[in-house]
Formats: structure tokens, sequence, C-alpha cells
């Protein structure tokens, strides 16, 4: 009997910054930090046949993080981050590169077989060729796994559609959005003039989710489950930077639940990961273990 992974899905990237480059990715930073959690991670994406993508693996392999990034003939991704006069970054997300092509092979959809939770976001999703493999392997997963299918939505730029958005909330049962996509998913699909509370009842209702998860930065968090709602205020820290704050909350609450911890723990430590996050620089700082517990 193989072990059951958890499973982070789709870009892999560097954010090329003025001072140099920094790993990057919402499904390595989800994979990374389970593995805090003492549960066998995987990050899953493509790498091209270049520096770049070598430089990845190193990376990948100096984190101890496990990886299945196929090789393809496009060029490594990667995030032109440019400061403005204010100090305020923009980004450039590089199209057509090898996060974009994602094939399905034979060893995916194993590990489909053998995935107990699996997290996936909108941006992988912008070319057709991953966003299939994607599909294809969330499709693979045995209904007898009773795995965990959590669309982070990560709304990026203009790379998503409202059909993209609908095909992922039907594939998926836990739902995590934060109060500005909210409000974008809200013009998209026609929930206007309802509180933010409201309109998370009516997605939690319609897909048939089992959990939808809403990050209101400094004005707290909701779990929403049928008939039950968790709320938890963000704590007040010195903050270096942002960087992988919300992929941390969907590793530390998912590895809580896997764990056996209530929605109410999970919720909590959750909380508490993403807010140390912010007191360091980069995504993916090592946990203090009363943390990790």
């Amino acid at each position: 009997m193989k072990e059951k992974m958890i499973v982070g899905m789709g870009e892999a990237l560097w954010d090329v910054l003025p001072e140099g480059k920094k790993i990057g990715g919402a499904p390595a930073n989800f994979a990374y930090h389970v593995g805090q959690f003492g549960l066998p991670s995987i990050a899953v994406s493509a790498i091209g046949e270049d520096k770049l993508g070598q430089e990845l693996v190193e990376q990948f392999n100096e984190k101890k993080l496990n990886f299945n990034l196929a090789s393809v003939p496009y060029p490594t991704g990667t995030v032109q981050v440019e400061l403005d006069s204010d100090g305020v970054p923009q980004y450039e997300i590089k199209e057509n590169v090898a996060w974009d092509n994602i094939p399905l092979t034979p060893d995916l959809i194993e590990l489909a077989k053998n995935t107990r939770a699996v997290c996936f976001g909108s941006l992988a999703q912008r070319n057709i060729v991953s966003r299939e493999t994607i599909n294809a392997f969330l499709d693979a997963i045995p209904e007898e796994n009773d795995a965990l299918k959590v669309f982070d939505i990560n709304l990026r730029q203009n790379f998503y559609t409202k059909d993209i958005l609908t095909d992922s909330m039907k594939h998926c049962n836990i739902l995590k959005i934060n109060d500005e996509e909210l409000v974008t998913i809200s013009r998209l699909f026609g929930y206007p003039g309802i509180d933010l509370q409201d309109k998370c009842w009516i997605l939690l209702g319609k897909y048939n989710l089992k959990m939808l998860i809403l990050t209101c930065g400094i004005n707290g968090s909701y779990v929403f489950q049928p008939g039950s709602v968790s709320f938890v205020e963000t704590p007040k820290v010195e903050v270096a930077d942002t960087v992988g704050a919300g992929d941390s909350f969907t590793a530390a609450f998912i590895s809580c639940l896997l764990k056996g911890k209530s929605v109410v723990e999970a919720h909590r430590t959750a909380v508490d990961v993403s807010a140390y996050v912010c007191t360091q620089n980069g995504a993916m700082p090592l946990l203090p273990a009363d943390l990790t517990r």
C-alpha cells in the first residue's frame, strides 16, 4: 500500500526582484509547509530544459521538498517584479512558460490514485495544457480516497475566466478565497448588493462544498461549513512581507484536518502560522516547532 500524498499542483517559478531571484509559486509553498507538519507532500509542476529549471530542482532538493517536475521545451517560469517610484511592486508574469505546459504522465495518474489532499489554483489553468492536466488529475483521484480537493482561487492579473472558475469550483470540495477575490467573483457571477458572508453561504450551497475559507487580511478569517461558521481574528504582528502567507494558511489548515484536529483548532493554527510567515522574509521560512505539533 503506497503512502497517501498531499499534493500542491500548478505553477513553479522564479520571482525576479531588483535584489535577485527567489523561488515562487503557490503549489511549492503549500507542499513545503505541509511537509513541516510531518505529512508526506509533493509539488507538481513543469520546468524548462534550462539553467533556471536546474536551479529550481536544486532549491527543492535543498529544502527537502518532494517534487514531480516534468522537463518540457519551454522556458522555466519567471515573474518580473519591479518597484515603482513609491516602492510599490508591479508584477509581470511571463506567459507560455514551462508551468503552462504540465504534461499528463502515467506518474501523475499513479500519484492521483494515492492522493489524500490536493491544492490547486486558477493561475496554472490559464493555458489549456496545464488546465486539462489538472482536471484529469482531479478526476483520477478515486472517490473512496475521500480526498480533500482545495481550490485556492488565487486570482492573478487577467489570467482567469468565469468558465475556468466555475469548472474548478465544481471539481473542489473546499474553496479558499480572499475578500478582494470574492468581490471579483460576485461581479462575474452576479451576486452584487449582498454582504460577504451571504455570498459565501451561496457559494457553499451552490457547489456543495464541505467548507469555504474566506480570508480578510487584517479583518480576520472565516471557515464556513453547512450549518456553522468559525471566525478568528488576525493577530497584530510586525510584517516583514506577506509573500506566501496565504499558502501557509492553507497548508496549516489542511495539515491539521488530516491529523485529526477539529475545524476550529485547524483554523486557529492556520491563522497563527500565516501570521508568523508574515514576520519572516520570503514564502518558505522554517516554522517554530510549537506551531506544527
